[in-house]
């Protein structure tokens, strides 16, 4: 019986890892992507592996994840994971840091999360499914300029507990929190280039190398 995913941010980077991993697993996917080119660029260099829907959305916005529900429903009738991974960062001292900044990067991260949770609900009940976010090792380890960043995963990381304890046992509900993940090339074909990784770069970490998307997606 064929299930479905939903992919927040789904057009690049872990997102687009994710889809690859559900595509070739069997599963069809709905990328749902505020980036036109990156989104129609999956849609069609994955076309091959399975079915793959490009929905263009502003998670942030509750209109166009309404929308992006709705029309996911009309196509295959269903959903079964929901993985909100649509995210963004805005690196500024807080002196400068402004509130549409810091709204901005709390809408789409946390807000993002929220509103594709609580459209997808109904959905995901009638078919015991599956919740996973992805947050980010800056909820429990921050660097200098990233408050907003670091909050919205924050944030993240207490929604996902609360929508466990809310939702289970008829949703299940995880997290994923990774650390440094180089997705130079799982940009879009405009964006896309060689890693530049140095060797202690590799060192810091204690699987002798940097993450990369597909880490994250093999867990999903």
């Amino acid at each position: 019986m064929e299930k479905v995913a939903i992919v927040t941010g789904g057009g690049q980077g872990i997102g687009k890892a994710i889809t690859k991993k559900f595509l070739e697993n069997g599963i069809s996917v709905v990328v749902a992507e505020i980036d036109e080119s990156a989104g129609k660029e999956v849609e069609e260099e994955y076309s091959s592996l399975g079915k793959v829907k490009f929905i263009k959305t502003d998670v942030s916005k509750e209109e166009d994840v309404k929308n992006m529900v709705d029309e996911t429903i009309k196509i295959f009738g269903k959903i079964n994971y929901l993985i909100n991974n649509a995210g963004i960062g805005i690196n500024k001292h807080i002196s400068e840091l402004s509130l549409e900044d810091w709204n901005r990067v709390i809408g789409v991260n946390l807000t993002g999360t929220f509103l594709c949770s609580k459209y997808s609900y109904p959905y995901l009940r009638k078919e015991k499914g599956v919740i996973i976010n992805i947050a980010s090792t800056r909820a429990f380890m921050s660097e200098p300029n990233t408050e907003a960043y670091s909050a919205s995963k924050g944030g993240i990381y207490a929604l996902t507990h609360a929508l466990a304890v809310s939702l289970g046992p008829d949703i299940r509900v995880n997290c994923i929190s990774p650390g440094w993940i180089e997705v130079s090339e799982w940009k879009k074909k405009s964006l896309r280039r060689p890693p530049e990784l140095t060797e202690l770069d590799h060192k810091q970490h204690p699987a002798g190398r940097v993450g990369r998307p597909e880490d994250i997606a093999s867990l999903v």
